[in-house]
Order: structure tokens, then C-alpha cells, then sequence
């Protein structure tokens, strides 16, 4: 929703409500938390804001309150809007100088070209600039609309007594318009960037399942096959039977209205070209040949310990939970996430990768030394000579 003049609002105005809150300084809202022994963090990604406490039994009431001061009664001091300004230009230049992050900015941006979803999450200097108080108040009216909020709670807690207090704390705000959300469109493309750096960073994508698609397991399990870990297509063919990259992995980035599956290696800036295209080589081999079944009951086996093991973690359940209501309307038991995995076959994995090579659409980025430039057309081209 963010336009390229409100570039990094969200994560600009996450910043904000830290500096003060309710009746709350900036000191005293982590003083609160962590008088208690707790811990408070935030998180702003490409979709969503996320405000986490965690603390001991008994700090239920207090979490609330201050969870609600945060995202409801922010002070949006003007100074503090000044002075923070430059800490998120610091945090723009930090990201500059790491190249395996800058990288995945690169890939983003050219995947969804001139799209919100395609804008850094942290903005740019030039669109902060001009934020005042009034219009990040504005900003903080539409993004954080009670009708478009959860609160997620897991662990040691009564449930009567969370659902009083999220009524004492949250039942009176009062709800906005939503903004107009233009569905996300893959455009894909190349973006090069001559570093004088020692190592070369390849981000290459491809369109994947948007959240909501019947195909996500199908998905998460060709991405888990393809580079998930050091059994992976990629780590065992770019890594240890070539010595092509020294770290290297496939991903899965499911978005409301679009997905990406993405690969990340970084290596030698004179055997990149070649690691492109083992890499490309790998997406088409296991598109068109589909898995054995040992790698399809190993990628099952791994997934669903992944769920259990998460589980385990009352932040991770929380946190996860969050998003399923958000986006599916409510919370999904791991159980029918781990029955979704089981139910893909080989044949479902087949069809998958047929589509993906139809589609055929890429986008490429590579950050590092001249002579790895040609990586980026190096992928491209070997997906598009199997592409419909």
C-alpha cells in the first residue's frame, strides 16, 4: 500500500511509537516490560507490523497496556519524528553496506518493478524527509485499524483473562477506512551492481504461490528439495561436487496475491556465471524430472519436524497464529499443515515445476565485482530456453 512517495512509512512509524507512548517516554516503555523480566521487540516486513512481548506469568495486564499505548496512543513527538529520521537513514546505509542484504532489495525491486511490494521496507531518505506529525498519524490510522489487527497469545495465560484484557485495551478503537491494495504483479528482469568487494551475492526468483493457493505445499516442498539444506539439489551440486559456493539455499516468500521461490548464494566472482547456471539447471532438472521418493519423504520428514519443533517455541506459535488469522481468518493446527505435506505426491510435484517453467518469468540480481555481472543474464536465459 505504500506508495514511492510513502516509502518506509510502516517501518518509519514502528520506529515512532518506541519514542513514546500513552504516559510512557521511550525509556520507560522498555523499563515497564523489563522490570518485569520480560522483553518487547517489533518487526515490520512487506506485509505486516509485528509488536511482541514476552514475559513471565503475571505480566499479562501490564503487556497489554503497553502493547495498546504503542500501536493505539503513540506521542509521535515532532522532535523525536526529526531525530529518528536520521537513526533510519544510519539503518539505510547499514543495509547499503551489507551486500547479502542489499542484494535481496535489488531482486525484490526488479520482481515487482514500481509496485509496493517492490520498495525497500526501510524507505529512502528522500521519502522520509518530508514526514510530519500530522501525516504519520494518518499513516498510523490506516495501518493499525482495529479490523485489521490481531492480538496473539500463547503460553502460561487464562484465556477469560486475555480476552478481558484485550477488550479493556483494544475494544474502543475505532476502525478506518482500509486503503486501496493493488494486487502485486511479477515483472521480473535483471538488476547488476559493480561493488569492489571481495565476494559476488546472487539472488535469483521465480513466481510462486501467492498465501492462500492450494499449491503451498506443493511449493514449500520443491523449495525444500531444491535448496533447503545440505541433502539439497543445490548445496550438494553448486557446493560439494563443484566448490561453486559457499553458502547457498533456496527460499519461499508466499505474499497475499503473489509468492516467490528464490535462491541466495554467495561465491567467487569469476565462477558465478557457472553457479547461475547449476543453479538454473537444478530448478529445470527438478521441474521436469520431478523427485525421487526419498527426497520427497526426506523434504516431508524435515517440514513437519520444522512444525513440531517450532511448537515448542510459545513466541512461534504466537507469532505464527498472528499471521494465519490475518491471513486465512483464523489460526491452522500443524496438524493440517503436516497432513497437507503428506498428501503431495510425486505427480502433484511434477505438474508444480511444469507450470513454473511455463510461466518462465525471472528476476535477477547480482551484487559484487564486474566480473560476476553476467551471472544475472546467465539464470535468466537458461530458465527461458525451457520455458514455454
Amino acid at each position: 500500500m505504500e506508495s514511492e512517495a510513502q516509502s518506509g512509512w510502516s517501518h518509519f512509524l514502528e520506529h515512532l511509537v518506541f519514542k513514546g507512548a500513552g504516559d510512557m517516554g521511550a525509556r520507560e516503555i522498555v523499563e515497564r516490560i523489563e522490570a518485569t523480566g520480560g522483553s518487547i521487540n517489533a518487526a515490520t516486513g512487506y506485509e505486516r507490523t509485528s509488536f511482541d512481548v514476552r514475559g513471565v506469568d503475571g505480566a499479562l495486564g501490564l503487556s497489554m497496556q503497553v502493547l495498546s499505548d504503542l500501536v493505539l496512543r503513540p506521542t509521535l513527538d515532532p522532535v523525536e519524528i526529526e531525530r529518528e529520521k536520521d537513526v533510519v537513514a544510519q539503518e539505510i546505509a547499514e543495509a547499503f553496506d551489507t551486500p547479502d542484504d542489499h542484494v535481496f532489495e535489488m531482486a525484490q525491486a526488479t520482481a515487482f518493478f514500481d509496485q509496493s511490494l517492490g520498495r525497500p521496507i526501510l524507505g529512502s531518505v528522500e521519502s522520509l524527509k518530508p514526514v510530519t506529525r500530522e501525516m504519520i498519524s494518518q499513516w498510523r490510522a490506516a495501518l493499525y485499524s482495529p479490523d485489521r489487527m490481531v492480538v496473539s497469545i500463547s503460553g502460561g495465560v487464562d484465556e477469560d483473562e486475555f480476552l478481558k484484557l484485550a477488550e479493556q485495551w483494544f475494544g474502543s478503537a475505532v476502525a478506518s477506512p482500509a486503503p486501496e491494495v493493488v494486487p502485486a504483479e511479477f515483472i521480473g528482469g535483471e538488476a547488476r551492481m559493480a561493488r569492489k568487494i571481495e565476494q559476488a551475492n546472487l539472488v535469483f526468483q521465480m513466481v510462486g504461490p501467492d498465501a492462500k493457493s492450494a499449491d503451498m505445499p506443493v511449493a514449500r516442498l520443491f523449495t525444500e528439495i531444491l535448496g533447503g539444506g545440505m541433502a539439497s539439489r543445490l548445496f550438494q551440486s553448486a557446493r560439494e561436487e563443484r566448490g561453486l559456493a559457499y553458502a547457498i539455499d533456496a527460499y519461499m516468500e508466499p505474499y497475499d496475491d503473489i509468492g516467490l521461490i528464490g535462491i541466495y548464494a554467495g561465491a567467487a566472482a569469476e565462477r558465478s556465471q557457472e553457479l547461475a547456471q547449476v543453479c538454473a539447471e537444478q530448478v529445470v532438472e527438478l521441474a521436469t524430472g520431478g523427485p525421487t521418493e526419498a527426497e520427497l519423504q526426506r523434504a516431508k520428514a524435515v517440514m513437519a519436524a520444522g512444525l513440531w519443533m517450532a511448537d515448542e517455541s510459545a513466541a512461534n506459535r504466537s507469532a505464527r497464529h498472528a499471521t494465519q488469522a490475518l491471513v486465512y481468518g483464523a489460526p491452522v493446527a500443524s496438524e493440517t499443515l503436516v497432513d497437507s505435506l503428506e498428501a503431495v505426491t510425486a505427480a502433484d510435484m511434477l505438474r508444480f515445476g511444469k507450470e513454473l517453467l511455463e510461466d518462465g518469468r525471472t528476476a535477477s540480481a547480482v551484487l559484487g565485482p564486474k566480473s560476476a555481472i553476467k551471472a544475472a543474464k546467465a539464470f535468466a536465459s537458461t530458465i527461458k530456453s525451457h520455458s514455454s
